[in-house]
């Protein structure tokens, strides 16, 4: 087998292992909020990119106005958005990750990515090294292929 080949190989595995324990990470915490993967999904939205009216998070959910509207109402219910007037327009509505959402959401993260505390104590500090190099390296090879897609 080729050496790119081995590297893909590898990268399929890698990425592959690491999704599965990603998700179920966040599936586990998502379900132990009782909260539903598209609730999480605008809580996760909110956090990322900061407040939006609701045909935005409409359209993040590829869902209807009504729809949107039916899941934010739960969420302000749980304390976890509000609503508020646009400065731009009173009549449209804002919504915003409340403190008590945010504060889900980083509860969130933590859990997500508290597994690789476990994966490095089963790695020595020389192949952490190695693979905090070798992760830059391909980090870096992403963002050069996103540009190169974006201006293409």
């Amino acid at each position: 087998m080729s050496q790119a080949k081995q590297f893909q190989a590898a990268l399929h595995d890698w990425a592959e292992v690491f999704m599965k324990h990603s998700m179920r990470a966040w599936m586990s915490y998502v379900k132990s909020q009782k909260l539903s993967l598209p609730q999480f999904n605008v809580l996760l939205r909110l956090y990322y990119r900061g407040s939006c009216g609701l045909s935005e998070v409409g359209s993040h959910l590829e869902v209807t106005p009504a729809a949107a509207s039916q899941l934010v109402d739960g969420l302000v219910q749980l304390g976890l958005l509000e609503r508020a007037e646009a400065e731009h327009d009173r009549r449209a509505k804002l919504i915003t990750l409340t403190g008590k959402g945010r504060t889900l959401i980083e509860r969130g993260i933590a859990k997500r990515v508290e597994w690789t505390e476990g994966l490095t104590q089963h790695l020595s500090a020389d192949r952490r090294e190695a693979i905090t190099s070798a992760l830059k390296h391909l980090t870096e090879a992403v963002r050069k292929l996103e540009v190169e897609t974006e201006t293409a």
